[in-house]
């Protein structure tokens, strides 16, 4: 059974929508009114490994808290701006780029779950094999793309296996719409997965245990539009307002 609290105005990410005069008004995030389903990430500062993420459901109008508030780890250099649904501030250098170590800052769409097995889940969902790829090569066309290597041109020499040999952390997972434009050396391959046995941060994805990953793909539905929103507290607290 889900566990609903309603969000009162104390909680950061919406004590966020008072404008402050240091923020631009088009450097705020906003959650879309369509989206009624949020998976909130927050970090102590950029250079946190480790955070909480919390899930969020509409109705109703009213945001409210769903279950209890995770445990997550990130990537080992923290996080840094991304690409997705949020305008990266004019005044930061801190932006995501290819093999830094960091994972994507900001607001994101969600793409499809994935794992080894079925599940049940109401959100697409695609099954791997050694053989598909995600690919990490900048000069690819397939760059930031997950292909089956025996259907297309293997044009890159860089890629994750999306079945990992001897290990969990693909097991289950949700892509993550960051960079969906294909910038080359913009990152790319940025997940939400099962974290490592050894708790050791990413290389830029967001982590946590398996049978809470399992709980996430389970409760997220396709037609709530689900997001990330991932950011240090102080940035969520000064940019994010909801609608």
């Amino acid at each position: 059974m889900k566990r609903f609290a309603l969000i009162t105005l104390s909680l950061a990410f919406i004590t966020a929508c008072q404008s402050s005069p240091a923020i631009k008004s088009h450097e705020k995030i906003t959650i879309p009114a369509q989206s009624r389903q949020l998976i909130q990430v927050t970090t102590p500062h950029w250079e946190a490994q480790e955070g909480t993420l919390q899930r969020y459901e509409k109705t109703d109008q009213t945001w409210h808290k769903v279950g209890k508030p995770i445990a997550i780890i990130l990537g080992r250099n923290g996080l840094a701006w991304g690409r997705g649904l949020h305008t990266i501030p004019s005044d930061t250098q801190n932006i995501k780029k290819e093999g830094d170590g960091k994972a994507p800052a900001g607001l994101f769409r969600l793409g499809h779950g994935f794992g080894y097995e079925a599940l049940a889940t109401d959100f697409p969902y695609s099954i791997y094999q050694r053989t598909d790829h995600c690919v990490d090569d900048s000069r690819s066309k397939w760059y930031n793309r997950i292909v089956d290597s025996t259907k297309v041109s293997k044009d890159y020499q860089s890629f994750e296996h999306m079945k990992l040999d001897q290990s969990i952390e693909y097991k289950y997972g949700i892509t993550v719409e960051h960079n969906p434009h294909q910038v080359p050396y913009g990152g790319s391959c940025i997940f939400m997965h099962v974290k490592h046995p050894s708790g050791k941060a990413t290389s830029g994805c967001t982590a946590m245990q398996e049978n809470e990953m399992a709980e996430v793909l389970g409760w997220l539905k396709s037609e709530a539009n689900p997001l990330l929103l991932q950011l240090p507290q102080d940035e969520m607290n000064k940019r994010v307002r909801l609608e």
